[in-house]
């Protein structure tokens, strides 16, 4: 069987939380390896407030308990950023939170636009 790499998509809130537990089930299921991804565009702030840096070090632990290390990247392409990063870790699965619903079409032609590019990985919204 061939080896399992987790890929969890996270943004800087604490919510995500959920995600990083789903990727360490499946993790575990599978004795696969986690990985913690976070992109941030290079044209945002990045920490823009106290919230924000609480957030990213609340998920650094979550993940770290997890057993997975949180990437953090800046990109100007954020979606391109994800690609270049499943494909260099060989990534199976990659588990990605929804949005709520006034975003839903955003957040449609984002997971769209990786499945294209990605089309050996095992996509699972959450």
């Amino acid at each position: 069987m061939n080896k399992t790499n987790i890929m969890v998509c996270v943004t800087q809130q604490k919510t995500c939380e959920r995600l990083i537990l789903n990727g360490y089930k499946l993790a575990e299921a599978t004795k696969g390896k986690l990985y913690v991804i976070h992109v941030v565009n290079e044209k945002d702030k990045f920490l823009n407030n106290v919230d924000d840096g609480e957030a990213l070090e609340y998920l650094f632990r979550v993940s770290k308990k997890a057993g997975a290390d949180l990437t953090v990247l800046r990109s100007k392409d954020v979606i391109q950023a994800i690609i270049n990063f499943a494909k260099d870790n060989n990534i199976t699965h990659m588990i990605l939170g929804t949005t709520p619903k006034e975003n839903n079409s955003k957040e449609s032609n984002f997971a769209l636009k990786l499945q294209e590019s990605l089309p050996n990985v095992e996509f699972i919204i959450i």
